[in-house]
């Protein structure tokens, strides 16, 4: 059970292969033949069988053949039966390489596989290379050269042709795996072995399309907590757009969704073939974390301002000296250096002021990472100032990046550097772009790391109320909500808004419109009109009782002529905003397929289509999240002293958008929102107008199904009292637990970590730190005992420190029916019930999710754990793969 599942397939120690008649190509498809190849072409580590379905008396022999995986490259016809085969072999694995198998068939490999536990890769893939096994188990090329990357592709061609560009370029790898488009093993699985295989370092994925955005979101952000990733994604631009109901339907393309899931994921993406390679070189060196901010040197003013201007392009900021800190490198460099923004050394320097202006600017601590920028110069070396680059890198602790320009003097220089490991390029825009996706892995690590629940911390909404509201809307058969409607759900949720009142007739109009006072504005109320400005239906800053009347009738007279069919209810009014300075932003929310509902922000108004300011992220949202999704938009410029105005009360804002989040979480019917505009100033926020758009036949709601990333699940805090007195709350552990359980573990007697991780480790390594403390609540569940411990400080001072003292998990199996615990309680609160609590909370969890059995090994050595789990109800019998443990079974 500590094996990832998928060991047997990627890491087996025997294989049967399936090509036909393994001595006479002339019977074999073309992708056995060249199977055959790339099997025999080393001498892989373990063992290989070939086996041929068509010979008598194969059947027999089969007692007497083991294999954890089975390789199949068949005739399309021979497949199912040579699966079969791998099946009564106890084959944990299969792998079908064979080409031309359509979806039906597929699905009955598929069942096959699953009748017989196998996890099965293919059809239709060119298979997966393993060069650290000598295995190539592929027909996509020679065997890569070993190394620390690995890559995953959706693909073959795409495979093919990285595998022959590395091969060019000295690029090695760890794992190569081509995914087919009907695989049963998937992108989500092969990521999740990924991320605890420790021959790999960095991953980089090439990627068409998902099927479930929630398994595959899961996968991501354990990887990429794990260890950097880098994702090429085909496919950006979509074919045709859809009839959108709103402008957030109409602007919000899937691509820019995308974008939003990797950020969220802690992931990197990157545009192009090359950039991903470079990508995930730079990050998968030991300079990690960093910021925004890029120092450059150079010899050169032209090639340095390129560089600047490419880091204002792409979001970075010019890293730069301070006046006290130019002053004192000044003395160091040539006559004519100037140190402004840039550190252009002049044209007169040599590999020491190079060597110089480099850890001067590493040693600032406003500069994040140095990009140096080399001219070729008359009678300068650049093999010299390569040297001297990679003898100051050794000190710095920051990334160092540099750009060699030309090419035919400077071929010494870029090896010396890649020797080094410091990261070359030959534009000066490659290089900036280099550290941007470092920025961004960093930037991207800060957004894993939020696991926010369902419901802010502000005033309850009414949810209740907002869900008879729209039953009683989808009871009418209607989709669109009015801006009536639209408004009074904002209002359920707290959300500010301006107050509206339907005039049915021309008389009504007046009379609410002076009563509300002036200056008014008029909107037509219709369900079947979507954007009322279309229709001339919006008219603004009307001064009086007649301005009221000839509006009314206009608009009533133009919206009938351009829209006859549209029911109509009357003319809204409100008062206009007497928010002189404010700003007008846009906050939406659309529904992606595959990634489900997404909330958007950005700069509002009747010009927001042409505008195109706008940026997403996912819900769920805390403050942390809403705020960087604001600072991500162009308007965010806006919102600080701006023209003579005061800044916005950012605080205001930031409450909308985690309004609308609990909204999005807690109402899985609706499909499109557009709060726009909403006006803020220095004094707060208010909605002008709304518009949401709702489905009839929405998903439970109950786990949260309809999102992408699983809430913090906080519904399962509980408050239980110790048996001496005290109590403690068992909650959902989350990543800001790390401190607490690194402690815990540390506090543990020798014995409890060697029965909880088999083991004599003082603690847990960072990477099982941050793997066990920020997980994915879908497919895993960690409970945490916090019990707060009265301390006495030095000035006899008291107070009460968390300190956590038991830990259950369990994560679901790859049958995602069953789970698998574990269970470890502090040595000093041993006998006050913590376990027997902690795994009845645990299985409550599993058994709430729908899981239908939970299991986990025991040491036969560990009599009170064997105990506690009979006491439990649990099965206990011998565990057939080791001596040393015991199987403990419960049914939920």
């Amino acid at each position: 059970m500590d094996k990832h599942f998928l060991t047997p397939l990627f890491s087996p120690s025997s294989i049967a292969v399936f090509i036909g008649k393994a001595d006479d190509p002339s019977t074999q498809t073309p992708q056995a033949q060249a199977l055959n190849r790339a099997l025999r072409a080393q001498r892989f580590a373990g063992t290989l069988v070939f086996l041929d379905i068509n010979v008598s008396g194969t059947l027999a022999d089969l007692a007497h053949t083991e294999a954890d995986l089975a390789i199949i490259a068949l005739p399309a016809a021979e497949v199912a039966a040579a699966l079969e085969i791998a099946g009564r072999i106890k084959c944990r694995a299969a792998l079908v390489i064979s080409s031309g198998i359509d979806a039906a068939l597929a699905a009955e490999l598929n069942k096959i596989a699953r009748r017989d536990g196998m996890h099965l890769l293919g059809p239709n893939c060119l298979g997966f290379q393993r060069p650290h096994l000598l295995l190539n188990a592929s027909v996509a090329g020679v065997l890569s050269a070993p190394g620390p990357l690995a890559l995953v592709s959706q693909s073959g061609a795409l495979t093919s042709s990285i595998l022959d560009w590395a091969q060019k370029n000295g690029v090695g790898f760890s794992t190569v795996v081509s995914l087919g488009p009907n695989t049963a093993v998937d992108m989500a699985q092969v990521l999740d072995f990924l991320a605890s295989d420790a021959h790999t370092h960095s991953i980089v994925v090439y990627l068409e399309g998902i099927s479930s955005a929630r398994r595959f979101m899961s996968a991501l952000r354990a990887a990429a907590n794990a260890k950097p990733v880098v994702v090429l994604k085909g496919g950006r631009k979509a074919a045709g757009n859809r009839a959108a109901l709103t402008h957030s339907g109409a602007i919000v393309g899937s691509d820019d969704v995308f974008d939003a899931a990797l950020r969220r994921a802690g992931a990197v993406r990157v545009r192009s073939f090359v950039a991903l390679f470079s990508a995930a070189k730079c990050l998968a060196s030991r300079y990690r974390p960093v910021g925004r901010r890029l120092s450059i040197v150079t010899n050169g003013g032209g090639p340095g301002v390129l560089a600047a201007d490419w880091v204002s392009e792409i979001n970075l900021l010019l890293g730069s000296l301070t006046p006290e800190q130019a002053r004192a490198l000044q003395p160091q460099l040539p006559p004519l250096a100037s140190l402004c923004d840039l550190i252009d050394i002049s044209e007169e320097a040599g590999p020491e002021h190079f060597k110089t202006a480099v850890q001067a600017a590493a040693k600032a601590p406003q500069i994040d990472g140095v990009l140096a920028i080399f001219s070729p110069k008359v009678d300068v070396d650049s093999a010299t100032i390569a040297t001297a680059l990679a003898d100051a890198n050794k000190q710095l602790g920051k990334p160092l990046f540099t750009c060699l320009m030309g090419d035919a003097t400077v071929g010494d220089a870029r090896r010396i550097l890649s020797d080094a490991a410091i990261p070359t390029f030959r534009t000066p825009e490659a290089a900036v772009g280099a550290f941007g996706n470092i920025a961004a892995f960093y930037q991207n690590q800060q957004l894993l790391q939020q696991t926010p629940p369902p419901m802010s911390d502000l005033a309850k909404p009414d949810v209740e109320g907002a869900r008879l509201l729209i039953e009683s809307v989808l009871a009418e058969r209607r989709k669109v909500l009015t801006e009536m409607e639209s408004k009074s759900l904002l209002a359920a949720f707290h959300i500010p808004v301006t107050r509206t009142i339907l005039a049915r007739s021309v008389n009504e109009a007046i009379m609410i419109a002076t009563q509300l006072g002036f200056p008014v504005a008029l909107k037509i109320d219709s369900p079947d009109i979507s954007h009322k400005s279309d229709v001339q239906g919006v008219a603004l800053n009307i001064l009086n009782a007649v301005g009221v009347r000839d509006t009314y009738v206009d608009m009533m007279e133009t919206v009938t002529r351009l829209q006859p069919e549209a029911r109509i209810n009357g003319v809204t009014i409100q008062n206009m905003s007497s928010q002189q300075r404010g700003r007008e932003v846009y906050v939406g929310m659309v529904t992606d397929d595959p990634f489900g509902p997404v909330i958007a922000f950005g700069s509002g108004g009747t010009m927001i289509e042409l505008i195109n300011d706008r940026v997403m992220e996912l819900p769920p949202l805390n403050q942390f999240l809403a705020r960087r999704l604001i600072e991500r938009a162009r308007v965010a410029e806006t919102l600080g002293d701006w023209r003579g105005a005061a800044p916005v009360n950012m605080e205001a804002l930031e409450q909308i958008l985690l309004r609308v989040s609990e909204m999005v979480c807690e109402l899985p019917q609706l499909r499109e929102m557009d709060i726009n505009p909403i006006i803020v100033d220095e004094t707060g926020a208010v909605a002008v107008d709304a518009r949401i758009v709702i489905d009839n036949t929405p998903p439970s709601a109950r786990h949260y199904n309809h999102l992408a990333i699983l809430p913090y699940p906080s519904r399962y805090e509980q408050v239980w009292p110790l048996k001496g007195g005290g109590d403690y709350t068992v909650r959902p552990v989350h990543p800001d637990d790390a401190s607490m359980l690194q402690e815990f573990v540390r506090k543990l007697s020798p014995e409890s970590r060697y029965f909880r991780f088999v083991s004599s480790m003082q603690e847990l390594p960072a990477t099982m730190l941050s793997r066990f403390t920020l997980i994915d609540y879908d497919r895993e569940m960690a409970l945490v005992a916090v019990y707060r411990e009265r301390r006495v400080g030095a000035g006899g001072e008291v107070s009460e420190v968390p300190r956590i003292v038991g830990v259950s998990r369990y994560i679901t199996n790859p049958d995602r029916t069953t789970c698998e615990f574990s269970l470890v309680v502090s040595d000093d609160f041993k006998g006050q019930g913590l376990g027997s609590r902690l795994m009845l909370s645990v299985m409550d969890v599993a058994r709430d999710k729908g899981l239908s059995e939970i299991e986990g090994l025991v040491l036969a050595k560990n009599p009170t754990m064997l105990k506690l789990m009979k006491g439990l109800g649990f099965v206990i019998k011998p565990f057939p793969e080791d001596a040393d443990f015991k199987l403990v079974t419960q049914s939920l």
